[in-house]
């Protein structure tokens, strides 16, 4: 039911929420005042936080990459912006890229002095995540963990918890586990031309990092994370000043395209029929929020 509502936001979702289908991709966020779950403790030696911005931002949706994560909970990223600004090899793998359109792009953060956005925040298990020779609590990716992210830049960033009803004061800034941008050169770098041509050159892409307009986001992995944003807290506890609302308002109006203007809110607004692009019947599980 709840893909459901998301899928026809523009039109019935005034009938579940008690909102109009205008206010609801309209509303601004508003100090939230609950959390899904309690504060959790700091991660230990054996485990790294990790920053959800996408797919990631729903526990379900993260659970496919992460099934033994454990204190799913709201953050905020420090000094970054979500951004669609370059196209993902798996999207034409699994044929959900539309190259005539240029919507292919997936969604990375970058670094941008002053921004910040809402994010998911969990603790993972480190097996195999990091590198085994990393010294001290210097995090360096595993060989595994790369080869999952393989475009990114894998890294820590500073977060702070989101506040709720129960915590007051200044939140103390922390540090977590993001896929932020990189470029075309640490691609090649790391995975050499052979890869970098069956990945990308051989789908008609000429570079990852490169774009500066022109791509769309991919409408089955926009629409994916737009469930997921939705769904960071339950349907029967949904509300525009709780979690949910936090997490999709953030969503909508934190995340840009390649121009780093427009905004998915502006973006959804002129394509709603985003929402009612569904993913082939054997990604309908993993793409959909």
């Amino acid at each position: 039911m709840k893909i459901n509502i998301i899928a026809s936001l523009l039109s019935s979702a005034a009938v579940v929420t008690g909102f109009s289908s205008h206010t609801l991709l309209n509303r601004k966020t508003t100090p939230i005042s609950r959390m899904a779950t309690a504060d959790a403790d700091d991660a230990g030696d054996d485990h790294i936080t990790i920053l959800g911005f996408g797919s990631l931002l729903s526990e379900k949706s993260s659970r496919t990459t992460f099934p033994t994560l454990k204190n799913f909970r709201l953050g905020r990223v420090l000094d970054h912006r979500r951004t669609f600004a370059h196209p993902a090899s798996i999207f034409f793998q699994r044929n959900i890229a539309n190259l005539e359109t240029l919507e292919i792009s997936s969604l990375s953060v970058e670094y941008k002095e002053g921004c910040s956005m809402v994010c998911s925040v969990f603790e993972v298990p480190n097996e195999g995540l990091s590198a085994a020779d990393a010294p001290g609590d210097t995090f360096i990716p595993s060989q595994k963990f790369l080869e999952r992210e393989e475009e990114f830049e894998i890294t820590r960033v500073r977060y702070e918890e989101l506040a709720t009803s129960s915590t007051s004061g200044k939140q103390e800034i922390k540090e977590g586990v993001i896929c932020r941008r990189s470029t075309d050169e640490a691609y090649i770098a790391r995975w050499g031309q052979e890869r970098f041509q069956k990945n990308y050159l051989d789908y008609g892409i000429k570079t990852i990092w490169g774009w500066t307009e022109g791509i769309r986001p991919c409408s089955v992995y926009l629409r994916h994370c737009i469930l997921a944003a939705w769904s960071c807290d339950s349907e029967e506890k949904w509300s525009k000043d709780g979690i949910g609302g936090i997490c999709y308002n953030s969503f909508l109006d934190d995340s840009y395209l390649v121009d780093r203007v427009t905004t998915i809110r502006e973006y959804i607004d002129q394509y709603p029929e985003v929402m009612k692009t569904d993913p082939p019947d054997n990604l309908k599980e993993r793409y959909s929020g």
